[in-house]
């Protein structure tokens, strides 16, 4: 083989590895996760004193933004629960959409929350109703916490003004309305067959442990106390979300560069958004409700040891994606795709593929691929709309371990690394190749 066909091969044999040291040698996942990264460093050749700065960098660049969401994210999570607010949202879910369809529920609102948020903020706002859901319908994990996680990742690739979205429409020069009408024309059949509809299905297949430490800490016995009211509660989950559409949207409202756009900017932040979310809970789902400030004190700092794994493991995730970035081997995926004969809207596609599996993150494979492929979209006339969508498609295929999201679902949901291959990522791949043949037959009607 050439050494290029070996930089692919690599990955791919690391991938098997890792999953047989989690499986059969009990390993624990965060230690194979580093071994991996640094064996694969050596492997390619990278220079020995390279390897370790590289998964360094890896990791602490995407702790410095997933630490903190996951942090703010959970405490708000536990408030929510700890108040009855989950409980309000869960029983109203509940009587609208009946137990046998509560799965569509969960996409539903996932697909509502995500519009503003990256995945990882929507997921740790939304778990605490899944859980709670879970426990009070006594529906299957899978069938509630994986139509959810489609919803969010559907948005995420697909349908502006979510930020990822954007990068794209910005780099086609593409028309944002339009964007957004094709993107829900493809996204809701595409996150109804890839969230309830396939996880109705492969809940039957795969049982996953109902001794979920996460969820434990998120549900508690009805004790019969008055339980807070629906709107204040779905208002207080919401606000990030307002908090970061006003951030996006800061630039209609003021001026850039002016003290009010700034302001907006910085409440629009994920992190900023999170934090004024959960300070404003201290008091609409904490004091209010009679909670001391000891209560909220002990409830904010107990809800964060069960988070480490979770946080360790998506910043290794990060590191093995900066060695595959580091050592050449996301280039040499790239360099390959360019020399295939493909229409433009393929092309996004299949870069997108490509750079998703090397780097694991979406949003980094969507900003690449733009950058590749935009002037070939332009100089081929394609439809800018469609080029985003093919591209957002692209970029959702087939999460594995080197996606920060792999990890997140893996644990939250309490299921082994064989089952997360068996529905998160299988169910990722789905929303990717039916996104595009979406795309394609709305490329034979839109001109």
């Amino acid at each position: 083989m050439t050494h290029d066909t070996m930089l692919i091969v690599y990955p791919v044999v690391g991938i098997v590895a890792l999953i047989v040291l989690i499986v059969y040698y009990k390993v624990n996942p965060f230690i194979a996760l580093v071994c991996l990264s640094l064996a694969l460093a050596l492997e390619v050749g990278m220079k020995w004193t390279d390897v370790v700065r590289s998964f360094e960098e890896g990791m602490g660049k995407t702790l410095g933004h997933i630490a903190l969401v996951i942090a703010l994210g959970t405490m708000l999570g536990k408030m929510m629960a700890e108040s009855g607010g989950a409980e309000q949202i869960a029983r109203t879910l509940t009587g609208w959409f009946g137990v046998k369809r509560i799965h569509w529920a969960m996409m539903t609102i996932a697909l509502l929350v995500g519009i503003p948020v990256f995945f990882e903020v929507g997921f740790v706002l939304l778990i605490p109703i899944a859980f709670t859901v879970a426990k009070r319908t006594g529906t299957p994990m899978a069938l509630v916490g994986l139509p959810m996680a489609a919803g969010l990742s559907v948005v995420h690739g697909l349908i502006p003004p979510h930020p990822a979205a954007l990068l794209a429409v910005t780099a086609y020069k593409a028309d944002i309305g339009r964007t957004i009408l094709y993107g829900l024309i493809v996204g809701i059949p595409t996150a109804a067959i890839a969230g309830p509809i396939f996880c109705k299905w492969v809940s039957r297949y795969v049982s996953i442990d109902s001794d979920n430490p996460m969820m434990k800490q998120f549900t508690e016995e009805e004790t019969g106390k008055p339980l807070p009211g629906f709107l204040i509660t779905i208002g207080t989950i919401l606000l990030p979300v307002v908090l970061m559409l006003l951030g996006s949207w800061a630039d209609a409202f003021a001026w850039p560069g002016t003290l009010l756009n700034d302001s907006l900017k910085l409440i629009g932040s994920s992190v900023m958004a999170l934090l004024i979310a959960l300070l404003v809970s201290f008091w609409t789902l904490g004091a209010s409700r009679g909670m001391s400030r000891t209560t909220i004190l002990k409830y904010t700092n107990e809800c964060l040891g069960p988070t480490a794994t979770i946080t360790l493991l998506i910043g290794a995730g990060g590191g093995f994606g900066r060695i595959l970035l580091d050592s050449g081997i996301s280039t040499v995926m790239v360099d390959q795709a360019k020399h295939w004969n493909l229409s433009p809207l393929m092309m996004g596609w299949t870069v997108s593929v490509l750079i998703r599996l090397a780097t694991g993150s979406a949003t980094v494979a969507m900003a690449t691929t733009c950058g590749i492929v935009a002037p070939i979209a332009e100089a081929s006339h394609a439809n800018a709309e469609l080029m985003v969508l093919a591209t957002g498609a692209g970029s959702l295929f087939f999460s594995h371990v080197n996606d920060g999201g792999f990890w997140m679902v893996k644990e939250f949901l309490n299921m082994t690394v064989v089952q997360t291959f068996k529905t998160w990522s299988v169910l990722e791949t789905i929303i990717s190749v039916v996104g595009l043949l979406l795309t394609l037959l709305l490329s034979l009607v839109v001109a």
